[in-house]
């Protein structure tokens, strides 16, 4: 394996998300120490109080606005304290879908409309519903399935005030959790995104997502001319499937409403593979590896759930 390829597929983009992860986690000690996570989440207090979400997954809802692996990280440290149930922060974590969605909205935006142009509303749109429609579907859940949680004492968030006043005290304590929390991040981490890198390279995931291609013969709904654009989504990245889609529109082979319905079933069909290869090294620093996977594959199934129900109705209307 010569040295380019490490360098450029391996290193930067490990060096990427570790330096994501780390601004996030220390994002989140500091919020931590000044004990201002409280008057974060009375951002989204009252949609969390109508899920029955406790007070930290309201302020990880409104952090993940900024940083979304600052907001895994105060739900992973809410998670170790026991001031969250397994099942609560399952919730917390579906609940940020929307901000989470909306921290990448700009570059997908931005890079779907360099290839469909206007379209791009359309697609990235329906992308928006689907993510909105997860937080929803994630409050009525919750309301219904977790029990009201306690409200803190009042005693407790003065001591905090009081703490959050003495700025060197602060960052002494700040770097401390961050430190001790670094280590384990990096530790499940870095393996993890090796092993999946190893992988991809012995050709793996390749494999896999041929199979998936040639066993798709359940897609005859869609236009056999749109099929290249949903290869296209499993066997490369989405620039490649947008190229292709850009191609066949400019090329009159397909209407527009065809081009959005293959990019939305191209980006179903790829969440497994998207999510092993991406979203479980990432949780996997910041919880264990052992309660990232239902994480993950809790998040993903929901996601596609979504994007199913918004296809459907996108379908039954456009066509």
């Amino acid at each position: 394996m010569d040295v380019e390829l490490l360098y450029t597929k391996l290193l930067l983009p490990l060096l990427r998300l570790a330096g994501v992860m780390c601004i996030g986690l220390l994002l989140a000690s500091l919020l931590e120490s000044l004990h201002w996570t409280r008057f974060v989440a009375k951002l989204a207090a009252p949609l969390a109080r109508a899920g029955h979400l406790h007070e930290t997954s309201a302020a990880s809802f409104a952090l993940a606005f900024f940083s979304p692996a600052a907001s895994n990280a105060l739900l992973a440290e809410a998670h170790a304290r026991g001031e969250m149930t397994r099942g609560e922060l399952m919730f917390a974590n579906l609940f940020n879908s929307s901000p989470t969605f909306l921290v990448h909205l700009p570059t997908l935006f931005s890079l779907v409309f360099a290839f469909l142009g206007p379209l791009a509303f359309v697609y990235v749109g329906l992308c928006f519903a689907a993510a909105a429609l997860r937080t929803v579907c994630t409050l009525v859940a919750g309301r219904l399935m977790l029990p009201e949680p306690k409200a803190r004492r009042i005693g407790c968030e003065e001591r905090g005030a009081e703490q959050a006043r003495d700025w060197r005290k602060t960052v002494d304590i700040t770097w401390g959790r961050f430190r001790k929390r670094i280590v384990k991040l990096l530790i499940f981490t870095v393996p993890i995104y090796v092993f999946f890198f190893a992988l991809q390279q012995a050709g793996a995931f390749r494999a896999a997502e041929r199979w998936m291609a040639d066993h798709s013969g359940w897609l005859a709904f869609l236009n056999p001319k749109s099929l290249s654009i949903v290869a296209m989504s499993l066997l490369s990245e989405s620039g490649a499937a947008l190229s292709a889609a850009a191609a066949l529109a400019d090329a009159g082979a397909l209407a527009p409403r065809e081009i959005v319905m293959a990019l939305l079933v191209g980006n179903i069909i790829s969440t497994p593979m998207r999510a092993v290869r991406h979203q479980f090294p990432s949780y996997a620093g910041f919880f264990s590896p052992a309660l990232a996977l239902p994480l993950v594959l809790a998040n993903q199934a929901c996601r596609a759930a979504s994007l199913v129900a918004v296809t459907a109705v996108y379908y039954w209307y456009a066509f």
